[in-house]
Formats: C-alpha cells, structure tokens, sequence
C-alpha cells in the first residue's frame, strides 16, 4: 500500500501486554502522521511485583468468606457460582472480562480475544444465564496462493491449490489421522510430540497446521503434543462431522458482559476493577489479599481464596507455594497474541466464518457478525474482519509500545491486501488488541503431568483460570476450572475433605 492511502486510515491501540499488567490500556493512535495521544494506566506496581518487590501489608479493612483474584471468564463463572456466599472478585483491569472481550464500532460488536464455544459446558452456562447461543455452522476454509476454498478437510481438500501430490499428501494425513483410536490413545498422544506426527509430509501440511496449532491452542507444531492435531483433524474430516460451534456477534465478549450483566446490579461492592494484587497470604484464621486501590494499599481478609489468574502471575503472589507447585506453574509457558480488527464500511468478505491464512503474519481471520448475517431483517453497516495474530514468545517486545503494535498492525493488513486481488481494500480503521500473555501453550505433557500439579489446593487458596485444565486453553477450560474451584471451596468452608483430598485418600 502506497504512504498516501495508509494515511487516511485510522489505527487504534489497546490493550495490556507486559508481565500480566497494565500497561497503556488505552494508547488512541490518530492517522498515521498525525499527533497521537497516550492514555493508561500506570505500570511501576506491576513491573515491581514481578520483579519480587515486598510490599507492606496494612491491616485486614474488611472480612469475606471468599475473594476471587481474576476477573475473566473463570473468575466471573467463580463470582456466579459463589452467589450465596459474601464473595469479593478482584480484576485489574478497568473492566471484566479477560480474553474474553468484546467492544464496538459504531454500534456493531466484534471481538478482541475468545472467538467461539466449542463444548457443551459453555453452551449450557450461556442458557442458564439467559444468552441464547448462535451456531456457526461452517466448516473452517483457507486462503492460500491467491484461492478461497471452502471447508478445507472436508469436500474442499480435493480444491486445494497445491501441486497434485501436496493434495495427495493431505488426504493421506486426513486417513491416518481418522484411523486413530483418540479415546485408548488420548494419554500417549498427550506425552508425543506432534514433529512425530508430521515426519515425512510435506512443509504445506506443516504450515497449516503451524498457523492452526498457533491461533488454537499457542502453539506451533514443534512445540504442540500430537494429540491437539489429532483431535482437531479428526473434528474436521469425520464423515458424520457436525459443526457444533456457537458464538455470538463480539465473540465470547458476549458471554462475559452478560455475566456482569447479571452481577453487577446485584452485587455492586463486591466487583471491583482496576485492582491490583500485590500479595495472597495464608494466615492463622483465613488468607490476607493486598491489593493497589488508586494510589494506596489495601488488604482484605478471606475465608477462601480462588486464584482465578493465570499461573506466571499466580505464582508471584501467592506466598507458600510448596516448590514442586511453584516449579510445575512456572514450567506453563504463554505466547504473546494481539487481535487485529479490520473495519470496512462495505462488503469485502463474507465468504466463510473462520478462514485460514498459512504463511501471513496473522493465522486466520473471523468475520464478526456471522452467526446473525442471515436474520431477517439485518443489514451489515461495517464488515469487520479480526485477524488473529499469535506470535512467538520471543516477539513479545513488539507489542510494549505504540511503534511496535503499529508496525505489526500494518502487517496484517498489507498481508490481508494480498491474500486476493478482491481483498485489496482499504479499511475505515485498523483495531489493534494487544495481549502479552493470555494463552498457554498446549506443550507434551502439559496436560497430563503438569496442570495437575499446578491446580493443587493450598490450604485455604484454590486454582482456576483457563490454564489450569487442558489440554487446550478455552473458556470451556476456565468453566471447568471454576466449578472444580468452586466445590474445594465450599468443602473447604464446611470443613469437609476437598474433591481432591478425597482423591488422595484412596
């Protein structure tokens, strides 16, 4: 694209990235040459709790039967779960939500993280808290040497624009992956590394799955077990394959906001943002929580605590941590990942929902008011396009300040330009989401040996958050991880054996 043309476009930049902190939530780019205004908040709290800072703790100034550190989509489900109860939920960030977040232009949602439920957990969650779920119904395409093919492991791997025996090779990959036992295998895939998989196919097949294994589960198909890309190949080629994926225009964001929806109105003093933990402490009688309210330091008194964060940050705060538990979260690695959001003011695409993109700086791209295009009645004002942009975890420093998110913003869209000759449209703004940690990696073993020591409850301190189950990150894990949570929780307080002592015990 030529200086001239990208000077009329809008380039917006949000989001916290450094060390699970926030940090310039809000950096509003003008067009590029224009003055810019930073906005946020301020990151020397952050930044010294990572490095191992000791903060002083001021007396308790109020008692809670349970505080919940955390408030996306695990820490949310928590506060939901935890209604009877007088529970206090912590966030950072000036709203809720987590990767789970939506916002608007003018009007129409589009997502910034968590695109789609794939389980039924969140789908029976988003009935019961009065959100009625969409379906998708459409099988995953990709883009690739200047061709869309639709429903690329299913009619269209027959289409793919490759030379006939990279074809071949696809199909064969397809046979072998359905041939597998998944279920008597599930243990063994988990530990395998997923190269063993892939030995002796072509680099195509290998790309594709080193963009789907990115924006999936964080990570590529060196670093993935084998068992993601089976379990994920055989969803996408199985003859009677039903597409089971719901959504809603901004994502799961929707879901997110109608929890807060929920609980804000009735728990007003009990939903806090914009507070920082500093410290979790196991006392005699309860647990002391510090946390930066503005400018001063403020410690509450607990019950329970459920740690609704994700380990790198849980693990600095929480004092006690037996080192075995400490070692297993550190060993937990996260891919830095920011959504870059093309907004059209006309159609450009609305071929497919979920669209793979081997080979560009963003993996795939998800058309944002899919599920609701065919309504009677709607009308598309804006084409939104969010691109998602997994990186490696080496490139997190991109995303640390304005220059950076921009450069890497521009990118996806020069890539996006050139994907087809009828993409090469100019958007009215260019949204980028910035995220430095939100997704751990799928790794060998994560799933089977680490995670389970991770989530180990430490007196009276609880683990959740989408990281602690498996073997993907997804807001069907960070449900899960809440109602497991929850009942340590509750046998805790009544003074019972938790789930997982009972385990021990025989």
């Amino acid at each position: 694209m030529s200086p001239n043309r990208r000077d009329f476009i809008k380039f917006v930049v949000a989001g916290a990235v450094a060390s699970g902190c926030p940090v310039e939530l809000a950096l509003f780019a003008a067009p590029v040459g224009a003055s810019l205004s930073i906005e946020g908040e301020e990151n020397k709290i952050c930044h010294q709790v990572r490095d191992g800072k000791v903060f002083s703790r001021p007396p308790a100034s109020a008692k809670h039967d349970v505080v919940i550190v955390g408030g996306g989509m695990s820490g949310l489900t928590c506060a939901y779960l935890l209604q009877n109860r007088d529970f206090l939920l912590l966030e950072k960030e000036p709203y809720f939500g987590g990767n789970a977040y939506s916002t608007e232009y003018e009007g129409q949602a589009y997502g910034t993280g968590s695109a789609f439920a794939d389980a039924q957990v969140v789908v029976d969650f988003a009935k019961e808290v009065g959100l009625e779920p969409l379906p998708v119904n459409n099988f995953d395409a990709t883009i690739v040497n200047g061709e869309f093919v639709a429903d690329t492991w299913g009619d269209g791997i027959d289409k793919l624009p490759y030379p006939p025996p990279v074809r071949e090779a696809f199909k064969k990959f397809r046979t072998e992956m359905l041939a597998i036992d998944y279920s008597k295998r599930e243990t063994e895939l988990s530990n395998l590394p997923a190269p063993d998989l892939l030995k002796g196919y072509p680099q195509e097949l290998k790309a594709w799955w080193d963009s789907f294994g990115a924006s999936s589960w964080g990570a590529r198909s060196e670093d993935s077990p084998a068992s993601a890309i089976v379990q994920q190949a055989q969803w996408m080629s199985a003859p009677d394959r039903k597409d089971d994926r719901y959504t809603w225009p901004g994502g799961l964001g929707a879901l997110s906001k109608r929890l807060v929806d929920v609980l804000q109105p009735k728990h007003p003093n009990r939903m806090l943002t914009n507070a920082t933990i500093v410290s979790v402490v196991t006392e005699k009688d309860g647990v002391s929580v510090t946390y930066m309210d503005g400018a001063d330091l403020k410690t509450v008194s607990a019950k329970a605590v459920i740690m609704a964060t994700p380990k790198f940050i849980t693990r600095r705060i929480v004092e006690g941590l037996p080192d075995k538990q400490s070692e297993a979260m550190h060993q937990i690695r996260y891919i830095p990942y920011p959504v870059v959001n093309l907004i059209f003011d006309k159609p450009v695409f609305n071929h497919g929902y979920d669209t793979w993109c081997p080979g560009n700086s963003f993996t795939d791209f998800v058309v944002a008011d899919w599920v609701i295009q065919k309504q009677p009645g709607y009308q598309q004002k804006f084409n939104i396009l969010s691109c998602y942009t997994p990186m490696k975890e080496e490139e997190r420093g991109y995303l640390l300040n304005e220059t950076g998110a921009r450069k890497i913003a521009g990118n996806v869209l020069s890539d996006f330009q050139k994907l087809m000759p009828s993409l090469n449209v100019d958007p009215v703004e260019v949204y980028i989401y910035r995220r430095g940690h939100p997704m751990d990696m799928s790794t060998p073993g994560l799933y089977t040996r680490v995670q389970p020591l991770a989530r180990q409850p430490l007196e009276r301190i609880f683990f959740a958050n989408t990281d602690s189950e498996g073997p993907a990150s997804a807001t069907s894990e960070g449900i899960h991880a809440a109602e497991r949570a929850v009942k340590e929780v509750e046998a805790r307080l009544a003074g019972k054996p938790t789930p997982a002592q009972k385990a021990l015990a025989g």
